[in-house]
């Protein structure tokens, strides 16, 4: 019995939810079943993971879900456009031998279309490739576009940054040096502030002197 797991989602268990549940949508199957499938493969709940799309998942892809569900449509068109083409197509005999593979002639095959496969469809069939080419070329171009703007955004904003980091490299200096010459600035004024209090103090003691009799007579 495979234990339900209780614990938060990781981007892991986010990714293989979009990528399975994208799948499913592009194969026209529902999303129950993709619920289903991504609960067998990370031990959830089919309902658990129904929760985490519709609350957080589908949010992240919404450009994604629109192109799944286009190429939804063209297999679906694809589907229906085979369906009508290919039975015809097998009326065209081809048959293998022992040593190679025999084809009809060019009016034999001629006549076979005419008989069975519809030239219009063939037709209408390569312009819907062509175009999905054309639309899967322009998407493929766009991408490669919005790749490049981004790889130069990244580029500009590596270089701004190894700028920024050159001037607070060259700020931490200037301010080293600046704290270095604030420190001696203080020492000097402090050494300055000592010599004159013992000046002052040396000017303000009595200096006396002795005269001619022995007596003691105080200088000015």
């Amino acid at each position: 019995m495979t234990t339900i797991r209780q614990d938060a989602w990781s981007p892991d268990d986010d990714l293989i939810l979009a990528e399975v549940t994208l799948r499913h949508i592009r194969e026209g199957s529902t999303q129950l079943s993709a619920f289903e499938e991504v609960g067998e493969r990370i031990a959830r709940t089919a309902a658990a993971c129904g929760f985490r799309w519709n609350s957080y998942v589908r949010k992240k892809y919404n450009e994604a879900i629109q192109i799944a569900k286009q190429q939804r449509q063209k297999r679906s068109y694809f589907k229906k456009q085979s369906f009508h083409a290919v039975p015809q197509i097998s009326s065209v005999a081809t048959y293998e031998t022992e040593d190679s593979l025999v084809r009809p002639d060019a009016q034999s095959l001629a006549g076979s279309l005419e008989e069975g496969l519809s030239i219009d469809a063939v037709i209408r069939f390569l312009r819907n490739w062509k175009t999905t080419y054309q639309d899967l070329s322009r998407q493929i171009k766009f991408f490669e576009k919005e790749l490049k703007e981004k790889e130069e955004v990244l580029q500009r904003l590596s270089m701004e940054n190894e700028r920024l980091s050159r001037e607070v490299n060259n700020v931490q200096t200037d301010y080293q040096v600046v704290n270095d010459d604030y420190k001696t600035l203080i020492q000097i004024m402090d050494r300055a502030r000592k010599l004159t209090v013992l000046a002052n103090d040396s000017e303000m003691k009595p200096r006396f002197k002795m005269d001619a009799n022995g007596n003691l007579e105080r200088m000015e």
